[in-house]
């Protein structure tokens, strides 16, 4: 495998995230274990072929007399399509009361910019009053109407980048809060969701700690660039002096190329193996937090943890190397995202059938990701991710690569252990993650007179 030189971002180091247990090389953050280097050359490696897997995986199934799927599958492992990417529609409109944030479940939408943000605002009313604020903007701004006509004189009460009648446009905004909201300036400590914490440096990590963390992480996802950024402008000129904007990161999801899930930039499905948002005791076992449980605050009933991880990909590297490569790598092959052992992109993979590792290497991204087994099975999250592209760094690079975000109902039991499993895998030498955090989704605004964070100051 190609190594990196000094000239690139993380060198060999590269790292890691949570693809597969959100998703497999069609759905991890990047996730890894054994490197590249320590693989055994092709000559030392098993010669099962895969022409040879699939009569093994047809007589298992024949011995039982039943289907391959029926007789072979682990439990809470069901073949399922990642959310759809949905069309352009201005008219598009996603509803915003509810037990939960919208954009946790809606599928995923074109456009994305994720800030994180520092609080300036002072003392607890001065916290309540922003957050009632980015509530009433957002739920303006995902339900449409007409600007407010306030003369020629005064200051516009729009930017005007939709025109005077403001489309819904498939708009979420989904809002987090990290662990240093939960520090001496507002009385909140005793409010703090039980895992939330700063996010550490794995192995293979290159953080960039400008871009980490944040006393908030507003998420805006539309089906066209503009929705998102007249979003992004009007929460933030509403909201002028009581928080200042840390980073930000824009993503797009690219649409089904030729069909199933969309592909990141190194040319793989994203997210194949997500949990189905509509299975609702999945993600009740999954994704929601439940309060007054494993010494959680009553409040964070509804909400969710989330993980969210800048991945730069080294694409001019990983372009250098063999398909045969970037597919044991993964474990899938590129064109259809079908698991090496198999022939269309939800096949289970069937690592019982491959005990050594002949077809699918045990260092293969989605077999350490997602080792599909009943006591891994509360491991998966949902991913929700996006391809960025920021140009050229200062070297003339190409400065490429995935917003990975995954909601967890516990970050440890979730995120972390499958981070913790992925560290050193193969992909570490063409991916670098540099910035992120650990961060809790507030539970969602139940009517009118509810807001967003109501439930910390009671």
């Amino acid at each position: 495998m190609t190594e990196p030189t000094s000239s690139q971002p993380g060198g060999a180091s590269g790292a890691h995230d949570a693809h597969d247990a959100a998703g497999e090389p069609g759905g991890c953050p990047f996730h890894p274990v054994a490197r590249a280097d320590a693989r055994p050359p092709a000559a030392a490696r098993p010669t099962t072929s895969r022409r040879g897997f699939i009569g093994a995986l047809g007589a298992a199934a024949g011995a039982a007399g039943v289907g391959v799927a029926a007789a072979l599958a682990h439990p809470g492992q069901v073949a399922e399509a990642a959310p759809a990417v949905a069309l352009d529609d201005a008219a598009a409109k996603i509803a915003f009361h509810g037990p939960h944030q919208a954009g946790i479940l809606a599928p995923v939408r074109r456009s994305a910019a994720l800030l994180a943000l520092d609080v300036t605002a002072t003392g607890r009313a001065g916290l309540q009053q922003l957050l009632q604020t980015i509530t009433e903007r957002a739920r303006f701004l995902t339900t449409g109407g007409t600007t407010p006509d306030v003369g020629i004189t005064a200051q516009p009460s729009d930017s005007g980048i939709l025109g005077e009648e403001v489309v819904p446009g498939g708009l979420t905004v989904t809002l987090a809060v990290g662990s240093s909201l939960f520090d001496g300036r507002f009385g909140l400590a005793s409010a703090k969701p039980a895992k939330l914490r700063v996010m550490e440096d794995f192995p293979n990590d290159d953080l960039d700690r400008d871009i980490c963390d944040g006393d908030l992480l507003l998420q805006f996802e539309a089906d066209d660039v503009d929705v998102v950024t007249h979003g992004v402008r009007e929460v933030l000129r509403a909201t002028r002096g009581a928080m200042q904007l840390r980073w930000r990161h824009d993503g797009f999801a690219s649409p089904p190329r030729p069909s199933g899930t969309p592909r990141n930039l190194m040319g793989f499905k994203d997210g194949t193996a997500n949990p189905l948002t509509s299975d609702k005791k999945a993600m009740d076992g999954l994704v929601w937090a439940h309060g007054d449980q494993n010494g959680e605050p009553a409040w964070v009933e509804g909400g969710s943890y989330l993980a969210v991880r800048v991945i730069r990909m080294l694409v001019e590297f990983w372009d250098r190397i063999g398909l045969d490569e970037q597919q044991q790598i993964f474990g899938r092959y590129r064109g259809s995202g079908a698991p090496l052992t198999g022939t269309a992109e939800f096949d289970d993979p069937h690592y019982e059938l491959d005990p050594t590792g002949a077809v699918i290497q045990f260092n293969a991204h989605i077999r350490l990701a997602n080792p599909r087994t009943p006591q891994t099975a509360d491991q998966r999250m949902l991913r929700r991710a996006f391809n960025y592209d920021a140009g050229i760094d200062a070297n003339g690079n190409l400065d490429q690569g995935l917003v990975f975000t995954a909601y967890n109902q516990d970050i440890e039991r979730q995120f972390v252990t499958v981070q913790k499993r992925l560290a050193n895998e193969p992909l570490v030498d063409y991916i670098s993650p540099v910035g992120g955090g650990y961060y809790f989704a507030l539970p969602g605004v139940r009517n009118a007179s509810d807001w967003l964070g109501k439930g910390l100051f009671t």
